[in-house]
């Protein structure tokens, strides 16, 4: 018996809910606003349609532009809508691949039993994906790898589609074409979309080897993939707009090829160990993802691959193996970095959600034989199969959905917004590591906030490019004259500092405080930000209201969505309250000290330690 082929997805209310089911999950747990990590640069890229970080993710931004046109809350929100999109998408693909690997598959003469088992392992491939911590974590704010993975769901199973068609003596060498064409697409989302190229290049080769030689259509098919590429002309051609936030300037080859290529991020790579190394290997972690249940499931589908379709089983594992030779062999991630690279394998998670789909179907196997069924079966067990095929995603939900509902996650806007708050008129702000400033670009150049104050990005200094976005800033500045990029940013932030001290009131956050040593200047505390004085300038008294002022929302309760950066601003906070009190007790401001070291500790139990320290060095009870 052969169940139906494509045609069979229409009008499929199993399809469906692959989709509305993980989609309203992300609605449910999507963030409100902006978020840390790479979140207010991408919002701020999208909104203006400019170039984000190299090498400028212009399809994703593009993808995501229309969102920003909705109708619902801010622009940060709408953004997310559409990576919650994506990933719903990329679980509908999951559901479309397991059912188009077991269509064929036969349990029952009962038809109908067959093909609800189908749908059934489908779904729950689909919904199991959708409720792992990696992707759940990534719908709930602007994200490319979703969109990636439903890009590569999408010629992952044109592939199958060709192979079937080709088996039976069909050419289409069009669906090649097409997989070329989304390849190139894709390279304008994420360029670890080369990982997956071998793998593809392996189901081609192994269908029939002499595919390579068909000279003409592989002709066609590169044409069709730089068809594809084409769209990274997006770069050059807004950068001549000049839009809000244009990463790299890709007005020329030159500037095109240093963004697309990543070169403004050179890193000496760390020392080799075997600790380093297995972490990296780590970063892909299927059961963290799926549990080990998952695991065990994969290795079923895996099987049931190597005796039905080694094509597809080859190249599941040359993709995972590819994926981890390059990132942790030849990139070498640093320890304090790896958790970046946990991102890059969605692609991967979603084919082995395929596989555990594949898995629960071959249990249902052993089941349906090791029971016997007659050949029509009645409705419990139709009850039973729903039950085995609901488990794993409905525990994957249930362990997953307080780490990753962020809808009341307010606490990279407030932040932004407390350090905007926190500078006079005509300020200029500079700023240190990407998470705390991203915010900060969002809130100004999308939602306004704050026009008055500059916000330069400390690493960038020593980009022309930059100091070419900013020309009432850095028209006639010295680090024009000096060869910055050899000096570093920590020189060019000393110059633009003593260029601007004196006519403007200078400040600088948090990281750019603790990741510059100030010879010739003294940083003032004032909230959350510093104020940059010169030696000889009198201190005065720090301003003890302003972070009884600041929104803090998610600071003072105990959140669900502590990721890096996120910890680091309630960190931020706490050390704050820390050095304010400090200050005051240093004043013989002894009860207002003990008030405000207390709010250092009810943010963070980890300051204890130091307000104890305070507390006896300036002979303070609790």
């Amino acid at each position: 018996m052969r169940l139906p082929g494509i045609k069979h997805f229409k009008a499929d209310s199993f399809l469906i809910l692959s989709f509305i089911v993980p989609f309203a999950l992300y609605m449910a747990t999507l963030a409100p606003s902006v978020t840390f990590f790479d979140s207010g640069e991408f919002l701020t890229a999208t909104a203006s349609l400019g170039s984000a970080h190299s090498p400028g993710y212009p399809l994703f931004l593009m993808y995501a532009k229309p969102f920003t046109w909705l109708p619902l809350g801010n622009i940060a929100f709408r953004v997310n809508i559409a990576t919650a999109f994506s990933s719903s998408l990329a679980c509908l693909m999951v559901y479309i691949l397991t059912t188009s690997i077991l269509r064929a598959e036969v349990l029952l003469e009962d038809r109908r039993f067959n093909l609800i088992a189908i749908k059934c392992a489908g779904l729950a491939a689909a919904l199991s994906f959708g409720v792992t911590p990696r992707l759940w974590l990534q719908s709930n704010h602007d994200k490319p790898y979703p969109l990636l993975a439903f890009i590569c769901a999408i010629i992952f199973y044109l592939l199958l589609r060709w192979q079937e068609q080709y088996r039976e003596g069909n050419e289409r060498p069009s669906y090649v074409y097409i997989c070329t064409f989304m390849a190139g697409l894709a390279m304008a989302v994420h360029q670890t979309v080369v990982l997956m190229l071998p793998a593809w290049f392996l189901i081609l080769v192994l269908t029939d080897w002499r595919v390579i030689f068909r000279i003409k259509e592989f002709i066609l098919a590169t044409a069709f993939a730089l068809l594809g590429f084409s769209v990274h002309l997006y770069l050059p051609i807004r950068a001549l707009s000049n839009p809000l936030l244009n990463w790299g300037d890709s007005k020329t080859v030159h500037q095109f090829l240093w963004h697309f290529l990543r070169k403004g991020y050179p890193t000496e790579p760390p020392v080799r160990s075997m600790a380093l190394i297995w972490a990296q290997i780590r970063a892909f972690n299927i059961s963290r993802e799926f549990t080990w249940v998952g695991v065990a499931l994969t290795l079923l589908g895996l099987v049931w691959l190597w005796r039905k379709n080694r094509t597809v089983f080859i190249a599941y594992l040359v993709s995972a193996a590819l994926f981890l030779s390059v990132i942790a062999g030849y990139l070498n991630t640093p320890m304090e970095v790896i958790f970046l690279t946990e991102e890059f394998f969605t692609p991967l998670y979603l084919l082995t959600a395929v596989m555990i789909g594949v898995g629960l179907f071959m249990l249902l196997g052993f089941a349906v034989r090791s029971a016997q069924l007659p050949e029509h079966v009645g409705f419990r067990v139709y009850g039973v199969v729903a039950l085995l095929f609901i488990t794993l995603p409905s525990a994957l939900c249930a362990v997953n959905y307080y780490e990753n509902d962020q809808h009341n996650n307010y606490i990279a806007f407030d932040y932004a917004s407390n350090s905007l708050r926190s500078l006079p008129q005509n300020a200029i702000m500079f700023t240190w590591g990407d998470s705390g400033a991203f915010p900060l670009w969002y809130l100004q150049g999308i939602e306004r906030m704050r026009d008055d104050v500059d916000l330069p990005h400390t690493p960038h200094l020593v980009f022309n490019w930059y100091l070419d976005s900013m020309p009432h800033v850095f028209k006639d500045s010295n680090l024009r004259k000096f060869d910055v990029s050899s000096l570093g940013p920590e020189a060019a932030l000393r110059i633009a500092v003593s260029e601007n001290l004196g006519f403007r009131p200078v400040y600088i956050d948090f990281s750019t405080r603790y990741s510059v040593e100030f010879k010739d200047f003294l940083p003032i505390q004032r909230g959350i930000v510093y104020r940059v004085r010169k030696m000889n300038e009198p201190s005065g008294i720090p301003d003890v209201s302003i972070l009884d002022n600041y929104s803090n929302r998610g600071i003072m309760e105990k959140q669900s969505f502590l990721d890096l950066d996120t910890g680091k601003a309630i960190m931020i906070y706490a050390n704050g309250y820390l050095e304010l009190g400090e200050f005051l007790a240093g004043i013989n401001r002894l009860q207002e000290a003990s008030v405000v070291l207390a709010k250092a500790e009810k943010i963070s139990p980890e300051m204890r330690v130091s307000a104890d320290q305070i507390r006896m060095r300036y002979g303070l009870g609790r």
